[in-house]
């Protein structure tokens, strides 16, 4: 799966994911066709200096986030690194996914529809939005686009704290859609349906994905007080009734750490399919020198899955 970025170039080997209580940041080399973390290091945030959100105040303490930025940097032996994919909180956006009888040959008209259709439900002039795109999954003579849309001046947010330690994101992309990169890297793509369910303590971001394509996303903030189980339920709902699925081949979950079990628990008891911890070290080299632990693992796997996906595209 390969979204077309906010920001378009050469894609870089060093990664930085941002999220509500950590920066993390990895690095990725290619040798004879293997991929290999060479640099890895996470740094916890202090609460309330992130606040991922559509719009408003993101980074509510710049100096401390990019201050926790370098230590990492520095922790992790690239102090010196200039560039870097960025990867930012599924809350700061909306994924819509977009139903095309006739996709336009040329980009420019592509993106000019999708903007169209995206100014419908976009509670901000598109003039203030910063768009990406990619194809989540086609069927028959329908082409589903999943179109991304945030505020310009949330993700500048984010940048800025890159740039402050003194790093320009040449890449910015969503924590969920690269967890599933890195699922899809490691082998964990099902050949049949599969759920991944990506847990933040400010949001929860639930998808069906069939093989490689992107079939159903939805992303709910914590605020909104559904629990995790009614997500689930719902989610399997709209899966038999709308996809013609029947049982998910495979469950993933990420982004709860230590507290896999009690949600593993609930996703379980709903469907009856065991639900195994997003672990990319299977995509890797050097998998046996990585730490296993489950915080370690859930904060690697959206770094890796961009590196791995720019990797692969480049």
């Amino acid at each position: 799966m390969r979204a077309t970025s906010w920001l378009a170039s050469s894609p870089p080997n060093v990664a930085i994911e941002i999220a509500s209580h950590r920066v993390t940041v990895a690095a990725l080399s290619v040798a004879g066709g293997t991929a290999l973390i060479t640099h890895q290091a996470s740094e916890t945030l202090p609460e309330g200096a992130v606040i991922p959100a559509a719009s408003g105040v993101n980074i509510a303490d710049a100096p401390q986030v990019a201050e926790s930025l370098q230590r990492a940097l520095d922790r992790a032996g690239l102090g010196s690194v200039r560039r870097a994919s960025l990867v930012v909180p599924d809350s700061i956006a909306r994924v819509s996914l977009l139903l095309l009888e006739q996709v336009p040959a040329r980009p420019a008209d592509l993106d000019l529809l999708i903007r169209l259709q995206l100014s419908k439900a976009t509670p901000f002039p598109m003039a203030e939005a910063q768009v990406s795109h990619f194809t989540a999954n086609t069927d028959g003579t329908i082409t589903t686009i999943a179109a991304v849309v945030a505020r310009r001046d949330v993700v500048a947010q984010y940048e800025a704290v890159a740039q402050a330690a003194g790093v320009h994101a040449g890449v910015v992309d969503l924590a969920s859609l690269n967890v599933m990169n890195g699922v899809i890297g490691a082998g964990g793509a099902a050949d049949g349906d599969w759920l991944l369910v990506h847990l933040a303590s400010e949001s929860t971001t639930l998808a069906i994905l069939r093989g490689e394509q992107l079939m159903f996303y939805r992303h709910r903030a914590a605020v909104d007080e559904e629990p995790l189980r009614a997500l689930v339920h719902q989610t399997a709902m709209y899966h038999e009734d709308r996809l013609g699925g029947s049982r998910f081949a495979r469950v993933w979950l990420c982004g709860i750490g230590s507290g896999a079990e009690e949600a593993r628990r609930q996703i379980s008891g709903r469907l009856g399919v065991p639900v195994q911890s997003v672990d990319i070290r299977p995509a890797v080299g050097g998998a046996d020198r990585m730490t296993a632990s489950p915080e370690a693992l859930d904060a690697l796997a959206a770094p890796v899955g961009i590196l791995i996906r720019e990797r692969t595209a480049a």
